[in-house]
């Protein structure tokens, strides 16, 4: 199998994990979709990704890594607090999918060679999605902007809420300008992707997505600013740029950042900060504590948990929360320690993107975007494999025919001297 059908099939895969992960839960789109529909073609995509990340690895070789190492050990409180069966077999299913992603992720460990080529991946597959929530933006405004969600941004040909959207653009649109700086693509084809990402950005009011976006591209950047000039210069007039905005644009700024809500609304996290205090003042086993409660839908009296940490501990107990918190640990540290380059300052924004992000979203502890983030993030931090050099063997020796001696004539011969 040639090296460019392999690459083809291995961003097929990538593309088919990004599909599992859109979820099934959202904004009501232009065309009614039954979330029974999109649950089966989201479970489908698992496992066709799964088939096809088997079909280009048939003799199953996987690089060491950590990463899906610790995830591969969430498993074991996700089964034992799924078992008992208090989320129901619902549980059981979601185990069942997390197994499969974590797997396609040993299969895809193959190709993780510390080059950006999972980064492109990452960036074409979700600006597509983008480009389906533009293209829902400008076939249906009011279905894209309902004011159930007070205006904001939202799928309206698949089912996706604003965090989702602000999420997905404020993660390509970083990536997109590290590759810039590092001169891995042309501004023109980085502005194509840059620009409508912004806009969908400011469109969906999603507050987490810009503060990740803008500390987690200060940090890589600030990573490369001893080695790059098209870094430092780029800081500077990041740092210009801010301060004028804040100084011309400082009430409509506020007017964005606060929605409309109020100043105790924004203290409260928009109500967050209730469901957490009753999430940990609930009473729990110390099985419970340990393991947790079993994978269910991140959300706890029927509100949404909205925070990584405190869903891990519901459902994965403080075991899941040590797990999780290894991963953020060793990636970060392995970053720290790896020399200045795009590899690393690409790896540190995904990785700082994440971990800002959790405090206010779900998903470290299942299948899910952030999952895939930090799955690029430590394919850009594993080590270059080795080349091996092809062994020539030795060619057999062949057994060189007997020619046959020619009869000399009696008389042809020499006479011996006596």
């Amino acid at each position: 199998m040639g090296a460019d059908h392999t690459s083809k099939i291995v961003g097929t895969v990538w593309g088919l994990l990004v599909l599992n992960t859109l979820g099934s839960a959202g904004a009501k789109t232009i065309i009614p979709l039954p979330r029974s529909l999109i649950q089966m073609v989201t479970m489908g995509a698992l496992v066709a990704a799964f088939a096809l990340a088997l079909a280009v690895n048939l003799r199953l070789r996987i690089r060491a890594s950590a990463f899906v190492f610790l995830l591969t050990l969430l498993l074991v409180p996700s089964v034992i607090s799924s078992a008992s069966l208090e989320s129901g077999f619902g549980a059981l299913f979601r185990c069942a999918r997390l197994a499969l992603f974590v797997g396609t992720l040993w299969l895809l460990s193959r190709w993780w060679d510390g080059s950006p080529t999972f980064v492109r991946h990452h960036i074409r597959m979700y600006f597509a999605v983008l480009a389906s929530v533009a293209a829902g933006l400008l076939i249906s405004p009011g279905a894209a902007m309902p004011e159930l969600y007070g205006g904001r941004l939202v799928g309206a040909l698949w089912p996706l809420t604003p965090p989702q959207i602000g999420q997905y653009a404020a993660v390509i649109i970083g990536l997109t300008v590290l590759l810039v700086l590092g001169r891995r693509t042309d501004r023109a084809s980085a502005a194509v992707v840059i620009v409508p990402s912004l806009v969908l950005l400011a469109l969906t009011h999603t507050r987490t997505a810009t503060l990740g976006l803008f500390i987690g591209l200060a940090l890589a950047i600030g990573s490369l600013v001893l080695t790059s000039a098209a870094a430092r210069r780029f800081f500077a007039w990041a740092v210009l740029c801010a301060a004028v905005a804040a100084v011309g644009f400082a009430s409509a700024l506020q007017a964005w950042f606060l929605r409309g809500q109020s100043q105790e609304g924004l203290s409260s996290l928009t109500g967050r900060a209730k469901v957490w205090d009753a999430l940990l003042a609930a009473p729990r086993t110390t099985s419970e504590q340990l393991f947790g409660m079993g994978l269910g839908d991140k959300s706890f009296g029927g509100l949404p948990i909205d925070n990584s940490w405190l869903a891990v501990y519901n459902e994965q107990g403080l075991i899941g929360v040590s797990l999780v918190a290894a991963i953020i640990l060793v990636l970060g540290g392995v970053a720290l320690l790896r020399p200045p380059s795009l590899q690393r300052a690409c790896a540190i924004f995904l990785i700082s993107y994440c971990a800002i992000a959790s405090y206010t979203e779900a998903g470290l502890g299942d299948a899910s975007p952030y999952l895939l983030h930090l799955a690029v993030a430590a394919s850009l931090l594993a080590a270059p494999a080795a080349a091996t050099p092809l062994s020539t063997p030795e060619a057999p020796r062949l057994s060189t025919p007997e020619v046959p001696r020619r009869r000399i004539p009696r008389w042809a011969r020499k006479s011996e001297v006596t």
